[in-house]
């Protein structure tokens, strides 16, 4: 399918370049032409036409840079039971822990015992949702401690007092 789509492009543009060929002279016809001379000469048949990717620009090459390298460390099956032995032993402490802090006599519409509702309706709709969902919210936990650590202290300075306009005397209404 990318091989179709490539062909296609390349053909469009010999054709919209042909044209254009058409209706200049000299150094524009000929660099026209040398382009044209360079697409044509691709075989169709190529698969290197359609899979070469274009150079990566500074930007790339930076988030290249940027991206941690692979852990060198064998991956160990082994340890997948015990995280999802953790998580799932994790969620339920969560659970628990979030549903020692329920409001007891809220009303139907109190924030707190609704997404206590929630949470107990995830558990037993979908529990791996439930895991994935308290993880979620854990780590939005964790990013906005960090947040809050990081953030400057506030500094203690008086705040400006207002002070009242100036009323402003009323001229008196001529008569007429």
């Amino acid at each position: 399918m990318a091989r179709d789509a490539f062909n296609t492009i390349r053909l469009t543009l010999i054709e919209a370049l042909d044209r254009r060929a058409a209706l200049h002279e000299g150094a524009a016809r000929k660099a026209i032409a040398a382009k044209l001379a360079m697409l044509e000469d691709v075989d169709e048949t190529s698969s290197d036409a359609a899979s070469t990717e274009p150079a990566r620009g500074p930007l790339g090459l930076l988030v290249d840079a940027m991206r941690p390298p692979a852990p060198s460390y064998p991956e160990l099956p082994a340890l997948d039971d015990i995280h999802r032995t953790w998580d799932v032993l994790r969620s339920e402490t969560q659970f628990r822990q979030s549903l020692a802090h329920a409001p007891r006599d809220a009303g139907p519409l109190n924030s707190s015992a609704l997404v206590h509702r929630s949470i107990a309706l995830m558990r037993e709709l979908s529990p791996d949702y439930l895991r994935h969902f308290l993880s979620y919210v854990d780590d939005l936990s964790w990013l906005e401690q960090m947040g809050a650590a990081a953030a400057p202290a506030v500094k203690d300075t008086p705040k400006a007092t207002k002070t009242a306009p100036k009323k402003r005397a009323r001229k008196p209404r001529k008569e007429s």
